[in-house]
């Protein structure tokens, strides 16, 4: 749902896909509001995802990709050990903590792709079975793949959300603009 277009996203590639970014993005983030770091914990669904969990995987699955394109090894080093780690808040991880780190990386997405001269420019995926030998990717990939992948655990939280207190989409959008109700 894309709740704020910037006038500099009409007619500007980078900027309309930023915007759609940032739209996902807000989706996610929104699925937080008003619960505590417990609420935003809880499984309240079938699934083993938690809405604190798929926050933190989203910010580290954007800096990873980030780091991807940038042909930089990320911070955030996960292994098949510590993997599950990346869908649960461990440790001193608060929620606001989370959307802080998940802001920096936002910020220097924003940053990098404003700067990389094309959107045609490419880099090389790294080796995976589920990636192609040696493929490249463009810039312009990367912020369509931001959308799908964000935009794909944006639907997760919606349902999580909606399991934990019904809050819709619309109503957090509502609850965010500091209105009423929303269409839920």
């Amino acid at each position: 749902m894309v709740t704020h277009v910037p006038a500099e996203a009409s007619g500007d590639e980078r900027g309309a896909l930023l915007a759609f970014v940032e739209a996902q993005r807000g989706a996610v983030r929104r699925s937080v509001l008003g619960l505590t770091d417990e609420q935003a914990a809880s499984r309240p669904s079938a699934s083993e995802l938690s809405l604190s969990g798929l926050l933190k995987h989203v910010a580290e699955t954007e800096l990873n990709w980030l780091r991807i394109a940038q042909q930089r090894p990320s911070e955030v080093g996960r292994t098949e050990a510590t993997w599950g780690d990346s869908f649960r808040l461990v440790g001193d991880e608060t929620v606001a903590g989370v959307l802080a780190f998940w802001a920096g990386v936002a910020a220097e997405t924003e940053r990098f792709v404003r700067e990389v001269p094309s959107l045609n420019d490419t880099f090389p995926l790294p080796e995976a079975p589920w990636f192609p030998k040696d493929a490249e990717v463009s810039m312009r990939w990367l912020l369509l793949h931001m959308v799908e992948e964000t935009g794909r655990h944006a639907g997760h939280a919606d349902i999580v959300r909606e399991s934990l207190d019904g809050k819709g989409a619309f109503d957090l959008v509502a609850e965010e603009q500091g209105g009423g109700e929303g269409w839920g």
